[in-house]
């Protein structure tokens, strides 16, 4: 993934009012990010724990969805896997919400995936992060097909908020 500014990041979002993009928070960190090694920049709110954004490059431009997360439950101490890189966690997979862009998102519509509660799913998929012991399911896919894979369900889940 390229780089992105602050305010490409804020122009970005689809499924927000223009004023709930100028007023999230976004990461100070920007320049130490690994861009090379993310298929998606995503975060979580520091000042709501509920809220985490992602921005993906979809097409020419880069795309913003806002997401909610329900309460931590105890069925979060299970181990479950994220739908995005396939990646096992225990505590570390949460259901993320977008409202869905346009009209259909105004009626309260909205897409949920169960993904790694950090966001941090290229890290995972690339080995430069580590979600324990038997986190990445034994594959022979390569790396570039992991990552593919990837980029792929992310791509079918920005589509159906999007859509």
């Amino acid at each position: 993934m390229r780089p992105l500014t602050e305010q490409e990041i804020r122009t970005a979002f689809v499924n927000c009012t223009k004023g709930e993009a100028k007023r999230l928070h976004v990461p100070r960190d920007l320049a130490e990010r690994p861009w090379d090694d993310l298929d998606f920049l995503g975060w979580r709110d520091p000042q709501a724990p509920d809220r985490a954004y992602l921005v993906a490059a979809w097409g020419s431009r880069p795309v913003g969805l806002q997401l909610r997360s329900s309460d931590v439950g105890s069925w979060q101490t299970r181990r479950s896997m994220c739908s995005m890189c396939v990646t096992t966690h225990t505590g570390g997979v949460s259901l993320l919400v977008a409202p869905r862009a346009g009209k259909a998102g105004q009626q309260g519509n909205s897409v949920g995936a169960y993904m790694c509660s950090d966001l941090a799913c290229s890290l995972y998929v690339r080995g430069k992060k580590d979600a324990g012991i038997g986190a990445r399911l034994h594959e022979s896919l390569t790396l570039e097909e992991k990552v593919r894979r990837t980029v792929a369900n992310l791509s079918a889940f920005i589509a159906r908020v999007t859509g």
